[in-house]
């Protein structure tokens, strides 16, 4: 009874954390292949995930005390780490080595795919361990990411690992602690590993975007926008909510390739609590914010039509995000009101089809 009580009360007592059921617990850093002491998360090459894919609920807090200083957001980068992950286990499940050669990728495409795939669980269990044992280390979702052929599954590989590295160069804003900020930057090093090889093997695209990639401020708009892929209820009932905080806004899309200066017409689709579009004031000015590298971009937005002018100084390279905002620049997160959309411009087929 004694030892039911002392677990009970490290639930209540932690700050992050909620009543839990049952879970594998493998808080213990020594549990499992430790990343960069073994090859196990470049070599692994079943279909089955590899550890600590297939062990997928969270993980109950083993010790009472606060959260560590980086504790909610490495639960944040958890969570959109269990969507990535779970981007390549679906394709090494479903797909094969004849999928890709027989339309004309290089041979080794799915060899690459199973790798990264073995990368990325080697993220989680990283992440996992910079959780400190008195916050809940969340478990996966259910996801749906649309493709349904190799191609698809490639052209969509694109535009998840840019979208990678942008929220972890965002994270390192938040960072309190240094060895986070490093960690930080070592898994966006990764994630440009995994895009420059798409992009010269896959696509046979120049891999280069410029002098510097673009620095996104607001991380937590990212991570949202990952919610899209969820399946509706399929989230455990442990998990803290993702991101948080969340401003649960309505997402952007661009259905069209962009133009320098061209007239450039927004879709919005629903955010994680469901808004369908922002509540826009009467009279109130709106802008278009474009983030490219480090520039940020302010164009006039016509709230009725949805539409802008994309602006005629950024060079088309690499990704560009946009937001629609209250203010000019979007200077606070607060300002920011729908977003961010995704404008990919390499390689340039898949940004002619507006991916």
């Amino acid at each position: 009874m004694q030892s039911k009580f002392v677990f009970l009360s490290i639930l209540v007592s932690t700050s992050l954390s909620v009543a839990l059921p049952a879970s594998p617990n493998i808080s213990d850093p020594s549990t499992g292949p430790i990343p960069s002491e073994t090859d196990y998360y470049s070599s692994y090459r079943d279909k089955s995930a590899p550890f600590p894919g297939n062990s997928t609920s969270p993980i109950l807090p083993t010790e009472s005390g606060p959260p560590g200083p980086d504790d909610l957001l490495f639960q944040n980068l958890l969570g959109a780490e269990w969507a990535v992950f779970s981007f390549y286990q679906q394709a090494v499940e479903a797909l094969n080595t004849t999928s890709f050669i027989s339309i004309g990728f290089p041979n080794n495409t799915y060899d690459r795919i199973q790798e990264i795939r073995d990368n990325e669980a080697g993220h989680l269990r990283i992440f996992q361990d910079s959780i400190s044992n008195t916050s809940i280390k969340p478990g996966a979702c259910n996801y749906d990411f649309g493709w349904r052929t190799a191609t698809e599954f490639l052209e969509m590989q694109v535009l998840i690992e840019v979208s990678s590295m942008a929220f972890a160069a965002g994270l390192v804003q938040q960072a309190n602690l240094n060895v986070t900020k490093g960690a930080l930057m070592g898994i966006g090093e990764t994630e440009t590993r995994h895009t420059t090889w798409a992009l010269i093997s896959v696509w046979g695209a120049d891999p280069f975007a410029g002098p510097i990639d673009t620095s996104f401020p607001y991380a937590n708009q990212i991570l949202d926008s990952t919610n899209r892929f969820v399946v509706d209820g399929s989230c455990p009932s442990a998990n803290p909510g993702y991101p948080s905080p969340s401003q649960h806004l309505p997402q952007l899309q661009t259905p069209e390739n962009v133009t320098a200066g061209g007239n450039l017409t927004f879709v919005y689709e629903k955010g994680s609590d469901g808004a369908e579009m922002p509540v826009f004031e009467e009279g109130k000015d709106y802008y278009a914010v474009f983030f490219h590298g480090l520039e940020i971009i302010s164009v006039p937005y016509d709230v009725v039509t949805n539409s802008t002018i994309f602006p005629s100084d950024l060079e088309l390279k690499g990704m560009i995000l946009a937001v629609i905002a209250d203010e000019l620049d979007a200077p606070t997160e607060e300002s920011v009101v729908a977003g961010p959309a995704f404008i990919l411009e390499q390689p340039a087929i898949l940004a002619a089809s507006g991916i």
